[in-house]
């Protein structure tokens, strides 16, 4: 592998890169945190009960560090509501499991830096009504993993240690969405000569279209 500096312009951007597109794991606007759980709330009924439901990346999700931007334009999820009474809590969130998030159509600012992302495991989402409403999106340990190619070959796993929580405000609507604003990602990166080894964290922001595939006449909604 090449041995050109770390103060190298086109270098230091990809390594840039590598870092800012590591927060594709999520899909909030809250900090990650421990996958410890919600602290107790209000009461949440999410609608309607046992409808599945679909989540799509409206516009672009882009993910930024230092100087440099990663847009991807592909971003979906799948999942089901629970069924009566398990779409109600009288004291927290409503949980349920939700297919791993997938990422396609991602780009870089910079030539000759080519990403792949695979996802995995079993992940989570919790619903809670408040002002404003919220949805947090648990990723298992290690269950998003990027991989680099060209200017800097790396590997950069989410959620490194254990399970992360991701927090985005909600809206309902027809459709309803789920908007993430700066999300702190943790993150591990390895690899040789060029890869930012020492970053911890990354960030993005995306905005989620929520609709219901059970029946496309109805809103997904979040009430007490």
């Amino acid at each position: 592998m090449s041995t050109r500096s770390l103060h190298s312009p086109s270098l230091r951007a990809a390594v840039t890169a590598a870092t800012a597109a590591a927060a594709l794991l999520l899909a909030g606007s809250a900090h990650a945190q421990p996958a410890a759980g919600p602290a107790a709330a209000g009461p949440t009924t999410v609608t309607p009960a046992g409808h599945d439901y679909a989540a799509k990346l409206a516009g672009d999700a882009t993910f930024t560090a230092g100087s440099v931007t990663v847009t991807c334009t592909v971003s979906e999820a799948a999942g089901k509501i629970p069924a009566e009474p398990g779409n109600h809590n009288d004291a927290g969130p409503v949980e349920s499991a939700v297919g791993a998030p997938t990422y396609d159509s991602c780009t870089t600012s910079l030539p000759g830096v080519e990403a792949s992302v695979t996802t995995s495991g079993e992940w989570t989402v919790s619903m809670q009504h408040g002002d404003p409403s919220t949805a947090g999106l648990t990723m298992p340990t290690g269950g998003f993993v990027l991989k680099t190619s060209g200017l800097a070959e790396c590997t950069v796993t989410a959620a490194p240690d254990e399970a992360a929580t991701a927090t985005g405000d909600w809206a309902n609507g027809s459709p309803s969405t789920l908007t993430f604003d700066a999300t702190q990602v943790p993150v591990k990166v390895e690899g040789g000569f060029g890869c930012p080894t020492s970053a911890t964290s990354s960030e993005f922001s995306a905005v989620y279209e929520i609709t219901d595939t059970t029946d496309p006449g109805a809103d997904v909604a979040v009430n007490s």
